[in-house]
């Protein structure tokens, strides 16, 4: 049980800069849907250039295991295909609708927002229902 108290410290901490760093506010997520604001692009922009160096970093040391040991595979996807496009107009869809993406929704939750626990329970609805209609749905 102890073991999983790091995974703990580092949500609570993300939760923490995501509330601070105001990245879960419903009114800079507007700003930017309405390009009002630099604030979440500067965010996100800084979120993909981590991502990608820390990508390249694994890849250039031959990192093949992670601290604990799993296997590290990065595969390469194939260019062009639409069915990432379509992800990526549901998602940028859905994250317009409610104003919130995942990962702000949980620290928003964590604050008590009842809004934030309605689109939590709402997104837990459709991972479950994702995993049932999953053989179902083409991929």
């Amino acid at each position: 049980m102890f073991r999983y108290l790091p995974y703990l410290f580092v949500g609570i901490l993300f939760g923490f800069v995501m509330i601070k760093s105001e990245a879960a506010s419903w009114y800079r997520i507007q700003e930017m849907f309405h390009f009002q604001s630099f604030h979440m692009f500067g965010i996100l922009f800084s979120a993909i250039a981590t991502a990608m160096a820390s990508i390249q970093i694994i890849r250039r040391l031959h990192r093949r295991q992670a601290l604990d040991g799993q296997v590290i595979d990065i595969p390469a996807k194939p260019p062009g295909r639409k069915s990432y496009l379509y992800g990526g107009l549901i998602f940028g869809f859905g994250w317009g609708l409610i104003g919130l993406c995942p990962g702000p929704v949980f620290a928003l939750a964590g604050t008590g927002s009842l809004g934030a626990m309605i689109v939590l329970a709402g997104a837990m609805h459709g991972t479950w229902l994702y995993g049932a209609l999953k053989q179902h749905l083409p991929h």
